[in-house]
């Protein structure tokens, strides 16, 4: 099949899709936008990004500042542990590569957080090495120009192809237009495939089959939990929790509570969690409301209490730390999104 890189590239630059982070060479800030755009849509991914680049302009900014302040940066975008390793990383580039990011692939697939796709990005975007980031727009587009079917043959195929015309067009032209491509016209869904620069290369097309191809993932049931927290005041002071380092939301500051277990009713569930956590007793006063929200691996069915302290000594049993704070100022401390949903509701009742 005839290559179809220059019609695609010109397509590319005709449309010039304006990106904040497509205004520079820098690694440091391509490594970011590619961090954020991994489980995020270009458009929120965009607001984030500008927002990231004003607090942390530089590897050294990032590395000298507390990971609370990164997770608050990073509060709504989820999968906190990219928001870690952004932080971690930054830490090793800064004191053992003298601030600057690495040029080769192996050194760059070392640092945590950064895999083949994300060390290809960077290597071609930033210093035009021919590396190809095949993404899941990538392998979309490869999937259908030439049906395929197999999806380690789909990643193979796509980096010998895609590499060997990197001899003859920029490395980040080629990345960058198989992106947008994928993007804004070879689409999961409803492809713009009529108005699609190269659709008199792509054999699904011209076969009528691209719906077809990739593959359709077999969806797998996600499990729901009902989880209950508690809004817990003493003194006009709210109680709030952080969550432990390792684990899921590693860092972010939560409500107390936790699964209803087997039977049991709301409020048992609450005050048996609020005990084995923290230690204290507390009177359940009001239902505050109740909110669905989906994780990658499971949901939950999230129910607030309005609850006053009641006896105990606090201890951190099962978090890093707690923390008496004046509602007034839950906007300095990063929260998981589900609870900033509570927080929504709450604000709108008063």
């Amino acid at each position: 099949m005839k290559d179809f890189f220059q019609p695609l590239i010109f397509w590319y630059h005709s449309n010039n899709y304006n990106m904040p982070w497509r205004k520079t060479k820098s690694p440091y800030k391509i490594w970011i936008s590619e961090i954020i755009l991994q489980q995020t849509q270009v458009k929120t991914g965009k607001k984030y990004y500008i927002k990231w680049m004003r607090k942390f302009p530089t590897v050294k900014k990032l590395a000298s500042s507390n990971i609370d302040k990164v997770l608050k940066a990073w509060e709504g975008l989820g999968y906190y542990q990219r928001a870690h390793n952004l932080h971690f990383t930054s830490k090793i580039i800064n004191n053992k590569y003298n601030k600057k990011i690495p040029n080769t692939y192996d050194e760059l697939v070392q640092l945590k957080g950064i895999g083949d796709y994300t060390a290809s990005a960077i290597l071609s975007i930033a210093y035009d090495k021919p590396y190809a980031a095949i993404d899941g727009n990538i392998k979309r587009v490869m999937s259908r120009l030439y049906m395929i079917d197999n999806k380690k043959e789909i990643i193979s195929f796509s980096k010998l192809k895609i590499e060997k015309n990197m001899k003859y067009f920029s490395p980040s032209d080629i990345n960058q237009s198989l992106m947008d491509l994928g993007r804004e016209i070879c689409k999961p869904k409803n492809p713009k495939c009529l108005i699609c620069p190269i659709h008199n290369y792509c054999l699904a097309f011209k076969k009528n089959k691209i719906s077809l191809f990739p593959p359709k993932k077999i969806p797998k049931k996600t499990p729901i939990f009902n989880v209950i927290v508690g809004i817990i005041w003493l003194d006009n002071k709210l109680l709030i929790s952080k969550r432990k380092k390792d684990g899921l939301l590693g860092g972010l500051w939560e409500l107390p509570g936790g699964k209803v277990e087997g039977n049991e009713s709301s409020s048992k569930c609450l005050k048996r969690e609020i005990l084995e956590e923290i230690n204290i007793k507390i009177t359940i006063n009001e239902k505050i409301g109740k909110i669905k929200h989906q994780y990658s691996h499971f949901g939950i069915n999230l129910t607030a209490y309005d609850c006053q302290y009641k006896s105990g000594k606090i201890k951190a049993l099962a978090a890093e730390k707690i923390k008496w704070i004046n509602y007034k100022d839950i906007n300095k401390y990063a929260f998981p999104k589900a609870t900033l949903k509570i927080f929504e509701i709450i604000n709108n009742q008063t």
